[in-house]
């Protein structure tokens, strides 16, 4: 048999496909699914409020997330936000497979609902 340089090398061993390579998720695309994720939770916004937007920190597969809403007022804004952090928590591990110790709300304003339904024509 000839081991000339011509020939080729044995075929490496299989690797698994776990271990061939890594996927990393960027920052701003987690940020995006947990905005997402809190526009869900809040659901209807008042007229003039802002959509929540999110930032995140991700090391790893795990993201810190901090999400900015604005709520309805009165309400039950801890009930509110315990909801958000849940959701958000959810939709991040479901949808881009990272654990999520921490998320912290921020309420950034508050509307009066009375406003909202005076726009709206109903009155108390």
């Amino acid at each position: 048999m000839s081991t000339g340089a011509g020939e080729l090398a044995a075929a490496p061993a299989a690797v698994a496909p776990g271990e061939r390579g890594a996927t990393r998720i960027a920052d701003r695309v987690v940020a995006k699914i947990a905005s997402q994720a809190a526009r869900e939770a809040v659901g209807a916004l008042h007229p003039d409020a802002a959509p929540p937007h999110a930032t995140v920190v991700v090391h790893d597969d795990t993201a810190r997330v901090r999400v900015h809403v604005e709520l309805d007022y009165p309400t039950d804004i801890g009930g509110r936000c315990g909801h958000v952090r849940r959701h958000v928590t959810e939709r991040v591990g479901a949808l881009a497979g990272m654990h999520v110790p921490e998320v912290v709300v921020h309420v950034e304003r508050l509307h009066l609902a009375a406003a909202l339904a005076a726009a709206q024509g109903r009155t108390r």
